[in-house]
This record gives structure tokens, sequence and C-alpha cells, in this order.
């Protein structure tokens, strides 16, 4: 780093970012710093001491122009940190560079020294093929980048606009069936919003050789990570890849736009808290899905499927009777990436996702389907962000209940403030456009009859409640046998066959290190049921249209 004066009293503060925007927990990353060494412009080393956890003080400087070298430790191959090998240099800069404070607001250039035959792939503005130039720190650290010689490159203008699709990893895009299909649900997000907030987007799309799933928003580009690569066009690589493109493009409006004003700007020292994640997660978790089904790619069954995954896994967590959406928002910087303990919290993603179905069809019959969230989400870009105000969760109330003409207070009180399960208001709303939750038994029989669910032969989950709740099984717990016989294979198929109606289970099980025989008696109730949400079987011109228009078909 290259930094020119002036230095007040010979000196200057580093500050390096904890955290990074899309992912809201401390991210500590100066704990991936080392040999940190401050020169002047003779190239002597200068006296510099850790003021706190990510902050530098460098002193004794004389002269107008100093240089930093450090190391970054580099060995995270997502769609959120920093990697780098002999094939590729990948970057998120709000890992690795620092700001000074009261200097954020100056440009600064990126010079990358990378073999003369690899391309690079970044939302920051290209001076030649190895300098980039940065507004202010904000662009810098919002603009990820790829440097390759494997980059694989496709683009397509839309309403002015040029995206590109970069690829990088072991792939065979199929560019026919791929281009079209960005153009369609980036069309249907341009025409619902009406502006796109930036000159050109980059989709930087890392595809790695292994199972692999992620994606993270920035200013005018997404980084996406799947895999396997050599998968890339089978149904369900390819379905998972325009799954994510089409929610991280949307994050273009709602968050990098559309921005909390707890985050307005982004404190990069500290949490930003805010209750708002339903929205800027939520919302988009619900549109990256319904764009896919309004641009042709999903099918109504399809679309409804992944609806079905969300409202299963907000069924499936016991935390929406402990902890309300707007509260896992806030906590996200707690515990909101990892399960933590067992019902808890909810997910800002899937509970996020049924709400803002909820608020779309709650606002669509108020007024005869002239009105939706599609409202509410441009009314939020063209009257705040636009000009350049972060909302409050009042003013996203205040915007739903101005274009419905009706009021949410009780909906915001007793859905998004208060935890709640979801299932009967969510039927009541979706049979408006002629669907229906379906709820059927599971067909394992750990999950059904005793409230049990396991991965291999350990504990994965236990419904409150039910007959494991009350023997006293927790997370983790290791069934060594069942009903005297050892425990291995398939632990469901082994109790299928040995158990008969009504019959009580007995477990022999490691728990923290002591080996108990806990007895489990079934109570005719079931647990784990499924969901399905489908087409009625007699839809009513009503709720066809109703349905029609939902998908912006009408």
């Amino acid at each position: 780093m290259e930094i020119t004066g002036p230095f007040v009293n010979g000196e200057v503060e580093l500050v390096l970012p904890s955290w990074r925007p899309g992912r809201y927990e401390m991210g500590n990353f100066s704990k991936n710093i080392r040999q940190f060494k401050p020169l002047d412009s003779e190239g002597n080393l200068l006296e510099f001491k850790k003021i706190s956890k990510d902050r530098w003080l460098v002193s004794g400087i004389i002269g107008s122009k100093i240089q930093v070298h450090y190391e970054y430790y580099a060995n995270q191959p997502d769609a959120g940190a920093c990697f780098v090998d002999h094939e590729q240099l990948y970057i998120n800069p709000i890992h690795c560079c620092f700001f000074i404070p009261g200097r954020e607001s100056e440009p600064c250039e990126v010079v990358l020294d990378t073999p003369h035959d690899w391309k690079t792939a970044t939302g920051l503005k290209k001076v030649d093929e190895s300098v980039f130039h940065a507004s202010d720190f904000d662009n810098l650290v919002d603009s990820p980048f790829i440097a390759s010689s494997n980059l694989q490159h496709g683009s397509y203008i839309l309403d002015g606009v040029q995206f590109h699709i970069w690829f990088n990893g072991d792939c065979t895009p199929d560019w026919s069936q791929i281009i079209p299909d960005f153009e369609a649900f980036s069309q249907v997000q341009l025409d619902m919003m009406e502006q796109f907030p930036c000159r050109d987007f980059h989709f930087l799309i890392q595809m790695l050789p292994y199972r692999f799933y992620h994606g993270v928003e920035h200013l005018n580009s997404t980084v996406l990570a799947l895999g396997p690569g050599s998968e890339l066009m089978t149904e369900g690589i390819y379905k998972e890849l325009l799954g994510v493109a089409s929610h991280e493009l949307f994050h273009c409006w709602n968050v990098k736009s559309i921005r909390p004003i707890e985050m307005m700007p982004y404190d990069y020292t500290k949490e930003n808290y805010s209750s708002s994640g339903y929205v800027y997660e939520g919302v988009t978790t619900y549109y990256g899905d319904l764009f896919l089904g309004r641009s042709g790619f999903f099918s109504l069954d399809a679309m409804l499927a992944e609806f079905s995954v969300r409202l299963q896994k907000h069924m499936d967590n016991p935390g929406r009777t402990n902890h309300s959406v707007a509260a896992s928002s806030f906590d996200t910087w707690l515990d909101g990436y990892v399960q933590g303990i067992p019902g808890r919290k909810v997910s800002i993603y899937d509970e996020g996702c049924l709400i803002a179905w909820l608020l779309d069809f709650m606002i669509r019959s108020t007024t005869q389907n002239q009105k939706s969230l599609d409202d509410v989400m441009s009314v939020l870009y063209h009257d705040f962000a636009l000009k350049g105000s972060g909302y409050s969760g009042d003013d996203f109330k205040a915007v739903c209940e101005s274009v419905a003409e009706r009021s949410f207070d009780n909906f915001f009180k007793e859905i998004v403030h208060t935890p709640n399960t979801l299932l009967i208001p969510l039927s009541e709303a979706v049979s408006l456009a002629g669907l229906e939750i379906e709820v059927s038994n599971t067909v394992w029989p750990l999950e059904q009859k005793f409230g049990l669910r396991i991965s291999g032969n350990k504990v994965r989950s236990v419904y409150p409640g039910s007959p494991a709740h009350g023997a006293g099984l927790v997370l983790d717990d290791e069934i060594i046998s069942i009903n005297g016989k050892l425990a291995a294979g398939n632990l469901n198929q082994m109790v299928e066959t040995d158990l008969s109606e009504g019959d009580n289970l007995v477990l022999n099980v490691v728990s923290f290190g002591k080996v108990r025989d806990l007895v489990l008696h079934p109570d005719r109730q079931t647990y784990f049921d499924s969901y399905r949400i489908k087409s009625v079987e007699m839809i009513t011109q009503q709720q066809l249209l109703f349905r029609e228009s939902w998908l912006g078909r009408i």
C-alpha cells in the first residue's frame, strides 16, 4: 500500500475492516495479516504499534510518501473471501485493504502484478490491463476481482446496461443457453425497478471441483461459487446457478442501493445492527425465485417447489416460537450464520421470504392486484435510495401501508416482531392464487413417531415436546444400539422393520462421554411433517387472474 501525505505529526493510522457487507457478522480479518512493515521513501522501516485488534499506528514519518508491505493469508475459495494459487488471484479487497480514517472518500488505484496472459474480471473501472481505479474506499472494497488465464467471458446488453458473465474453473459453459436465460431474468428485474443502479454489472462465477453453493452481492458485481464445475450444465447445478444469480442481481437494488438506515454509511469497524434483515435478505430471496418464474425459466411447479423448501425449513425450526424474524435479523451479528443453540432463532432468508410473500399477496388482495410488493420496492428505490437515504423498519412498514392504503399494524406486530408460525396465514394467503399447502407425514419413522432427526448415527435435531425430547436426547448424542441391536446402516430402516405400531424405542446412547439407556414412548402424534405448496385441482377464474397477475403475465 502506497500512501501519500500529509501526515499529521508524522503519523498515520491504518484500519483493516472487521466485517464485510453481505455477511452481517464480525470477520476480524486482521487475524490473517502477517509481516506488517511500513517503510519510508528510503526503504527504512518505520516505527509502528498495534493499537486495537484492527488498527495500526505508524509514526516517525518524514517526507510525503510511505509504503506498507504485508502478507494476507488467502486460502478460502468461496464467494466472499480470498484465494490464491498457481491458477488464480481471487481477492475481496475488504479482507485485506486498509483505510485511513477521514480519507475514505479519496480515490485510489489498484495495480496487479500477474502473468501477461491472465485476464481480470472485476467491477472496478479499468485503466489498462493491470491498473484499476476506485472512486473511494467503498468502491474499492466492494469490488472483488478474479485474475486468471482460465477466465471464460460472455456478455449481453439490456436497457443500455452491459452485463458480463465470467466463469473461472474447470467447466464448459453453454453460452447459447446461459445468455438467453440470464437476459430473461435480468430483463424482468429491470422492468420492475425501471432503472439500474450501475453503468455495468459483472457476474464473477467460481466453478469449484466439489459440491458447493454460495453467493455474495457487491456494488456492481457478484461472486458466485458453485460446484462441481464439470456438472455446470446439468439440471441441478444449472438451476442453482440461475437461482443464486437472480438473487444476487436483485441485491444490486435491495441492500446495495436500498439500504437500512443503520448501514448508511457502512461502519466497517463494528457491528451495524439492524432489524431489517428480513427485508434485505428475505425479500431478495422471495424475488430471486419469483423472477425465474416470471421469466419463464421456472414452471409454476418448479417455483412452488423452491417456496416449499422455505416453508419446510420454517416448520422444521422450533426457533419460530422463540425468536421473531426482526430479532433474528438483529442477532445475525451474534450467531446468524451457524445453528447456535437449538431452536433459538429463525432464518432471515427463509422466514423473510415467506413474510415477503404474505405482504405481496395482502397488498394485491387489498388493491385488487393494482398494487403489490413490486411497488413497495420501487418506492424504496426511488424515494430513498436515489435520494441517498436509508430506510428504517418503520419506513418499510409505512411504504407498505401507503402502497396498500391500509394499516399493517397487526401484521408487523404479530408476524414480524413476535415469534410466530406462518402456516395458517400463509395457507389463507396462497389460496388467493389457487394454491394450497399439502401436509403429509415424513417417511422416516424416527422423525415421524419420535421427533428424532439423525445424520448417520448422530442426533441432528430433536422436535420440542416429542418423545425424543422427553427422553432427554440432545444435539450430537451418538446412538450405539436400538432395542438391543447395534446401530448400523440406515437407522430409520432398522427401526421400521423392528417396531410395531405403538412400540417403545430403547436406545443406548453416548452423551457427553457418558453411556445412557433411554426409552422413547410414542404418543400418537406426528413430528417433522412434510409441507408442499401446490396448485389446487379446481381453480376459479378469480384465482387464476390473481395468479397470472402475480406471475407478471397480465
